[in-house]
């Protein structure tokens, strides 16, 4: 078969699957939150199998195990997690008018004392300044505040959320349940379909993603398990109020890299802001929590835990992010890292393939590196 056959081949299934996932969107989130669960607790199941159980029986084991953890989890913080929804929803007006409040009555101060002498040493007019600052933020915060108000309520009384809440905890353990007992057959059954004269490549080529993607989804869960349990316990501590909720939220979205860590940041400042003004004394704690955290996780968690598993430049990395969350939603940001880590393997690959190819060596190089020589 011509490269150019076997090349159309490959982007064509690569563009089936591309168009698979765009159309079913929408529907995908549970059936990718089974997947990774499979995925992840399928050397457990091996392991297990090893000791002399079934498939069946490590399987059931597994995953009854798993969701009575879960259960036991939610139902220790689902108390204490949607009281401080409700209360956070509630009172999310009050505290975007009170920390626009303090940006326009702090910048006009600033301004005054520090921007206004310098500008006119140089003799730049800022008439008009103080009112122009006081509108713009009034506008960004009110528009700010309404969205996220009507965000989290859709999130916390829409019916497609609900549905979607429902199918994560109904549908997600059985299609996890099936496709952990399946896991080898269906890997043995996709490795048969693959053309005879390209398996070993392809073989090749999975287990480098393989390598790639349980380093960062096992290291990963575990970071984001810290961060949650570092962020909520100790914002509660320092008594920031809705501590917990923040910090739980932003150890669960640190999965999507940059996301949780900067959630974390501007929702932990802005509440502190609000609520320890004219003192930063709640302030500097907050910032000691989120900074220890962050070194945390940047020196010893993700370098032991995940280290350089992705192979991604991070600008790359936040170009996949931006992609997948623009085409497919939340649903692409969580699937964004490990589909960009499987398709750097294969980049990597083709550029090898073409640096030794003649299309980048040339006739004369070819002639050379066989040991001829050049006319």
């Amino acid at each position: 078969m011509r490269i150019e056959a076997k090349l159309g081949f490959w982007l064509g299934g690569l563009a089936l699957l591309v168009l698979i996932l765009w159309l079913l969107s929408d529907v995908l989130m549970p059936f990718a939150a089974a997947l990774a669960i499979a995925y992840l607790l399928d050397p457990v199941a091996d392991r297990l199998e090893k000791v002399g159980l079934s498939r069946l029986g490590a399987t059931l084991i597994i995953l009854i195990t798993f969701v009575l953890g879960v259960v036991l989890l939610m139902g220790i913080l689902a108390p204490a997690l949607g009281h401080q929804i409700a209360d956070f929803i509630h009172e999310l007006p009050g505290i975007a008018a009170r920390l626009r409040d303090l940006i326009t009555e702090q910048g006009s101060g600033f301004i005054s004392r520090y921007v206004a002498p310098l500008a006119e040493r140089f003799g730049i007019p800022l008439d008009g300044s103080q009112d122009a600052l006081q509108g713009s933020v009034s506008d960004f915060t009110g528009e700010a505040s309404k969205y996220a108000v009507g965000v989290l309520k859709g999130i916390w009384s829409g019916g497609r959320a609900v549905i979607g809440i429902v199918s994560l905890l109904v549908v997600t353990p059985v299609v996890a349940f099936y496709l952990l007992l399946d896991w080898d057959r269906m890997i043995a059954k996709v490795d048969s379909w693959v053309p005879l004269d390209q398996r070993e490549t392809v073989r090749e080529l999975a287990s480098q993603i393989d390598t790639a993607l349980s380093g960062f989804l096992r290291g990963q869960s575990l970071v984001c398990l810290f961060l949650a349990t570092w962020y909520g316990l100790g914002l509660s501590l320092v008594g920031l109020n809705y501590g917990l909720l923040i910090g739980v939220a932003s150890g669960a979205l640190s999965f999507v890299p940059y996301v949780g860590s900067l959630t974390c940041l501007v929702v932990s400042v802005c509440v502190a802001l609000v609520q320890g003004w004219p003192s930063l004394s709640l302030l500097g704690f907050v910032m000691a929590v989120i900074v220890s955290g962050q070194f945390l996780e940047g020196n010893i968690l993700t370098p032991k835990l995940v280290g350089e598993s992705i192979g991604l430049h991070p600008v790359w990395l936040m170009l996949a992010l931006l992609a997948f969350g623009s085409l497919f939603g939340f649903t692409g940001l969580l699937i964004a890292v490990p589909i960009s880590a499987a398709v750097g393997v294969l980049v990597r690959f083709a550029m090898r393939n073409y640096l030794a190819s003649p299309l980048y060596l040339g006739s004369s190089e070819r002639k050379q590196l066989a040991g001829g020589k050049t006319p």
